[in-house]
């Protein structure tokens, strides 16, 4: 199925460049270039949308594959990765044609308490966009995205954190202080990523990376689990 199939009422939720410009939006360029869209898809498209997500057992994000979603997801994906949407979204946080740069897909289905330690990405990122996609989130604050404004103190908050709730997009320039990470949590956390990275040698290591770390989990996802359920909330680590 390609957007041309969609009926009406499926094309107008894609996401569109005009959304980015949402009234409830939260837009920083200091001490780092980040946008907070709350409502880049809308509620009504979260049935159809999930229907066609794909099982992910394993803790931690994978390399999109096409043949294993649906194909409205797949629409999406193709919508969010377009060279115009990828304009707009760089245009926002002070990249100039942010469609110049590889694109690379993965995708999270579950969570183990050792995700989310304080970071800023690697450096062969150019940017992140995170897409939530779960139709409620516990009233707490594990989960939950925070841009930061130092390496040290997960409560060094920059703006209120970010629920992971369907719809939400949070999406960053990378650099040197671009940290961002969420207490721990343990679970169904379904989250659509998409990196800009600096290269296509780039991109091609972080699928090979991606598809041997699900293999590794999926033979010794208990040991996964184990390995990070007793770290400090302020714990950080260099990508």
């Amino acid at each position: 199925m390609n957007a041309a199939a969609l009926s009406d009422f499926e094309v107008d939720w894609l996401p569109s460049a005009t959304r980015l410009l949402s009234p409830a939006r939260t837009l920083c360029h200091q001490p780092f270039d980040f946008i907070v869209v709350p409502d880049l898809l809308p509620a009504a498209s979260a049935p159809a949308l999930l229907s066609d997500y794909p099982q992910i057992n394993e803790a931690g994000f994978f390399p999109y594959t096409p043949r294993q979603c649906g194909p409205r997801f797949n629409v999406l994906v193709a919508a969010l990765t377009t060279p115009a949407f990828a304009d707009a979204l760089g245009a926002q946080v002070n990249i100039e044609r942010l469609s110049q740069y590889p694109t690379l897909v993965t995708l999270c289905g579950r969570m183990n308490k050792r995700h989310g330690t304080i970071h800023t990405d690697s450096r062969s990122k150019v940017a992140t966009a995170l897409l939530y996609l779960n139709i409620s989130w516990p009233d707490i604050s594990e989960g939950c995205l925070r841009f930061l404004a130092n390496a040290h103190d997960i409560d060094a908050v920059l703006v209120p954190e970010i629920r992971p709730l369907f719809g939400t997009l949070a999406m960053f320039k990378r650099a040197d202080n671009s940290f961002h990470g969420h207490l721990p949590c343990e679970g169904e956390r379904k989250v659509l990523q998409i990196a800009w990275v600096v290269n296509e040698e780039a991109k091609a290591r972080k699928i090979r990376y991606g598809r041997f770390s699900r293999v590794i989990k999926r033979l010794f996802g208990r040991w996964d689990r184990k390995l990070g359920a007793g770290r400090d909330r302020n714990a950080g680590h260099l990508d």
